[in-house]
């Protein structure tokens, strides 16, 4: 079911299972709100049916949503009448019973079912699901269930999920939500290259040198060090977040913007890294974990001492990869990845590192080396993408320098406020599952990350890095082995500027 002419969704009920946690309270419903302001959702149209184990009523989660909607002005006015709690045991068959019959009471054929609780609980509540009846769909009908990352904790485990998953839906139904896709700048990231003929035709081998991707964050693990100690970086952010930009970036042409066309050629993109075999792995990574420093000017404590982990654990922070993807594309064009916790600064970039120019004709000037040229792709905070050129520096002499084309989507569009949510709901609703990763994606991001999950498991060094800091020195010597350098984090520059 598409959207109305008008480009409205669907009548429907979105059922939110962990309806008091912090995802709903912070991400999910304000985007709804958001929706329905830019009139992408019919108020009249929609409700939320909240479940969770907490005692409470409809007034008592339209209060504790209130709080993060406090911008939405007559929007939430409209919203809230529309939005409905049950307490429930997500183990228990009853509470699916109670949420038919609440369907059925609120009245819209349609529902999508959003699972914003521990990974723990997918498989049972998508069983429960099935077994109530409740993912049944009719030709005017549609239910749809987004599940949030990690989608398990390694290849097995991910394979055991989608096999239970296809046991009581269709792929067609499920909705593998992953929000750095809802950003701009990631999903424009198709249109840059294949709108412009002047990059496509330069994007390859050819005159690529080298990819880097990252991720990095200045918060440490906040109140989730249960959850992080048993998870780490690579788990947490690698086979989802950062393979999903590679899978862009490195993606051949689709036949269409059509949902399968894009998913095939991502797809190939993530089935095509190289694997990394048992003896590399020591060249091929590094991996970290936050010492206590300073962020943002603030004194903070090293991970061993945050609360409910493991002070002599190995799980790392932060990691540094370097793959490849075995295509024509790409062939010999190495992509660096890292992501971590208690950096200098929050910033997820990919960089473009173009071939440099050939040297020959400026031997006789004092240019020691041209500086390539680069696009960045900026993510967060600041959604954007930046290409830097070779010029004359003014003077008598010949003297090169790098200059800076930016564009920034704050000074072009008028962006309003978003959470990054906002695209992916919507999308859910109107059936689009584009942005959505299929179960051979999935599990092809595993099986990437695979050897590495298992060599650590059996030990080796986690180095130590300052809180505020760029990460650990094996990541310096990860690319610095091979004669280049991490782009500078937050700064848009490179060490030698």
């Amino acid at each position: 079911m598409s959207a109305a002419p008008d480009g409205s969704a669907p009548a429907a009920t979105i059922v939110i299972f962990g309806a008091t946690g912090d995802l709903t309270r912070r991400l999910l419903v304000p985007a709804l709100a958001n929706l329905v302001r830019d009139d992408l959702i019919k108020a009249e149209k929609f409700a939320i049916l909240g479940v969770s184990f907490e005692e409470g009523d409809d007034a008592s989660l339209r209060h504790l949503l209130a709080e993060f909607c406090t911008d939405c002005g007559d929007v939430w006015d409209r919203l809230q009448s529309r939005i409905f709690y049950l307490k429930g045991d997500f183990t228990e068959g009853s509470t699916y019973e109670a949420v038919k019959a609440k369907l059925g009471e609120i009245g819209f054929a349609n529902a999508g079912f959003y699972l914003a609780v521990a990974p723990t609980f997918f498989g049972t509540i998508a069983e429960k699901l099935g077994a109530t009846g409740l993912l049944d769909e009719t030709e005017t009908a549609f239910r749809r269930v987004c599940i949030e990352k990690p989608f398990g904790h390694d290849l097995q485990s991910a394979q055991a999920l989608n096999a239970k998953l296809l046991e009581v839906m269709d792929e067609r139904q499920v909705y593998r939500i992953d929000h750095f896709l809802g950003k701009e700048t990631v999903q424009n990231i198709m249109t840059t290259r294949f709108a412009n003929n002047l990059l496509e035709a330069v994007w390859n081998h050819r005159y690529i040198d080298h990819i880097q991707i990252t991720a990095a964050e200045t918060v440490g693990v906040e109140k989730r060090g249960k959850y992080y100690d048993a998870t780490g970086a690579m788990r947490d952010m690698v086979p989802n977040h950062l393979f999903q930009l590679l899978a862009a970036v490195g993606m051949e042409p689709p036949n269409s913007f059509g949902a399968e066309a894009v998913r095939t050629e991502k797809s190939k993109v993530i089935e095509a890294i190289r694997p990394v075999k048992p003896g590399e792995i020591a060249s091929f990574s590094a991996r970290g974990r936050y010492a206590e420093g300073e962020v943002d000017g603030q004194g903070v404590a090293a991970y061993a001492d945050e609360p409910n982990v493991d002070p002599d654990g190995s799980t790392e922070t932060y990691v540094a990869l370097k793959l490849f993807v075995d295509n024509w594309r790409w062939a010999g064009v190495p992509f660096y990845l890292r992501t971590g916790k208690r950096l200098t600064a929050r910033d997820t970039e990919i960089v473009i590192a173009f071939k440099p120019a050939p040297y020959a004709m400026f031997q006789s000037t004092d240019a020691q080396r041209l500086p390539p040229n680069t696009m960045v792709i900026q993510i967060q905070p600041d959604e954007g993408v930046g290409l830097s050129l070779s010029a004359k520096k003014p003077g008598p002499r010949i003297s090169i320098v790098p200059v800076n084309l930016d564009f920034t989507y704050a000074e072009e569009f008028k962006v309003g406020r978003s959470t990054g949510y906002e695209t992916l709901l919507y999308d859910m609703l109107i059936g689009d599952q584009t942005l959505f990763q299929r179960a051979d994606m999935i599990e092809s991001g595993w099986a990437a990350v695979q050897p590495f999950i298992d060599a650590w498991s059996k030990g080796g060094r986690v180095e130590t890095y300052e809180a505020g800091s760029a990460g650990p020195i094996g990541a310096e010597r990860l690319i610095g082995n091979d004669g280049r350098f991490w782009h500078r984090i937050g700064s848009g520059e490179w060490p030698s500027n």
